[in-house]
């Protein structure tokens, strides 16, 4: 089916980015939003914008059946569901395709498959992509699970299956700090995902954080290379780039192609992310995870190649074949990424939500900014912090590195406090320049310089 009207079931800086790409493919456009997003950018781009309940996510974004209605009431023919929020939930994209429309993303089966993280170990494992030693599956039976991990070998990391956001994981150093984390785990991830099933990983320590971007039409399959993501607080990545200094070309070529491999054993549909932990010491990589959604990292991706993932996803999900195939994707430059959030790096990063007052973006060669904001706007209270990502693009890291300095020193917005501190310190430090961190690097970075992170931003 092609695709004539497109609904956005989502908000911020990822609605404003799939409006834009559905306008390109000339692709009308429905926003629904809460009523807390009442004067957003994105409900003043679309076409047509349906308010779907109030504040409350759980009323509104998440609320499926609002959610579908709009589309209905509004003759959309096709959803997309960005990150986060319905993003991943199999029943939505089950109950869009149920209803006649086409879901921008993979099928439910195979978002359960994937998503559930035991599974899509399982499924790497048959695809021989290499897995970080751990459990072959779901664990029930704390005995069982303890046994497990002795034989494992401490430190273990705990995993929640229907985990996110670094959400429902522990790190358990022996056996009695593992009798007390696990439940601790499990609790916590049935709250915020109704499923309190674990698995259990070895952890490598001072891992580096390495993804591999995947397209696939059902039948075709690609990669776009991989990102580098281990500049992470409290397992919350904050600056991400592409490609990753730390790769030689031979394990770049196996890493990415074990992510292909994957992709063709489930046939796979939409744009992906297959997650691996990179020990450099040895060479070695382990996946950990897939996801089956667009990131909110693509952007440096499709600085490096040239390609406009979302509207691949979109051409796909209305049933047009990949339109490039890997020997037409090149890495050109190198890529940078950082997240602006409404936080105050100098008071822990407390949420700093408030008004855009005077607001200047950066700009220039090689620099792109997705965001929702104008000057006046009011940024809600009641979702994520992400107000922005600042992507710079350069012929090498080095550059990249210096231009991303000067672009986020232009940004203003105001008197919001916001993650600016914290990305001009980084680019500064020599350990980032030099390309040698790891996922634990951040931290006790943090504690160490939090002199630096002063809550004054930009110019």
């Amino acid at each position: 089916m092609s695709i004539n009207k497109l609904l956005i079931a989502n908000r911020g800086e990822i609605a404003v980015r799939i409006i834009r790409a559905a306008k390109e493919l000339g692709i009308k456009t429905v926003q629904v939003y809460s009523a807390a997003d009442a004067s957003s950018l994105a409900v003043e781009m679309a076409d047509e914008a349906v308010e779907i309940g109030p504040a409350s996510a759980a009323k509104s974004y998440l609320n499926v059946e609002a959610v579908l209605k709009a589309a209905k009431d509004t003759g959309a023919d096709a959803v997309h569901p960005g990150y986060g929020f319905l993003a991943e939930n199999a029943n939505f994209a089950d109950a869009v395709e149920a209803a006649g429309m086409a879901f921008v993303g993979p099928t439910g089966e195979m978002i359960r498959s994937m998503g559930d993280k035991a599974s899509a170990r399982r499924a790497a494992q048959s695809a021989n992509v290499p897995t970080v030693p751990g459990s072959d599956g779901v664990i029930d039976d704390m005995e069982v699970a303890q046994t497990l991990a002795a034989s494992i070998g401490y430190p273990v990391m705990i995993k929640a299956t229907a985990g996110g956001g670094g959400r429902g994981i522990r790190v358990a150093e022996n056996a009695e700090e593992f009798a007390t984390l696990a439940p601790q785990a499990s609790t916590e991830a049935k709250a915020a995902f109704g499923d309190g099933s674990l698995y259990l990983e070895k952890l490598i320590d001072d891992a580096r954080h390495i993804e591999v971007q995947i397209l696939g039409d059902g039948q075709n399959f690609v990669h776009c290379y991989e990102r580098e993501c281990s500049l992470q607080r409290r397992r919350q990545k904050v600056w991400e780039e592409a490609p990753s200094s730390a790769l030689t070309d031979e394990v770049r070529e196996k890493l990415c192609s074990s992510a292909v491999a994957l992709a063709k054993a489930v046939n796979y549909r939409g744009a992906g992310t297959v997650e691996y932990l990179y020990d450099d010491k040895s060479g070695e990589f382990y996946f950990i995870e897939m996801n089956t959604r667009i990131q909110v990292e693509h952007p440096v991706t499709e600085a490096i190649v040239g390609i406009d993932l979302l509207a691949e996803m979109i051409r796909i999900a209305g049933g047009e074949p990949l339109s490039v195939t890997q020997n037409d994707i090149v890495v050109r430059g190198h890529a940078i990424e950082v997240r602006i959030n409404a936080e105050d790096p100098s008071n822990n990063f407390a949420p700093f939500p408030g008004i855009v007052g005077e607001m200047r973006a950066p700009g220039g060669p090689g620099v792109r900014f997705d965001h929702f904001l104008y000057q006046g706007y009011q940024i809600p209270p009641f979702y994520d912090s992400l107000l922005g990502k600042l992507i710079v693009h350069a012929d090498n890291r080095e550059a990249a590195i210096t231009r991303l300095t000067r672009a986020v020193s232009e940004l203003k917005l105001g008197d919001l406090k916001t993650t600016v501190p914290l990305f001009l310190a980084l680019a500064d430090d020599p350990e980032v320049k030099s390309g040698n961190v790891h996922t634990k690097w951040l931290e006790p970075w943090l504690e160490a310089n939090s002199n630096k992170l002063s809550s004054k931003g930009g110019l």
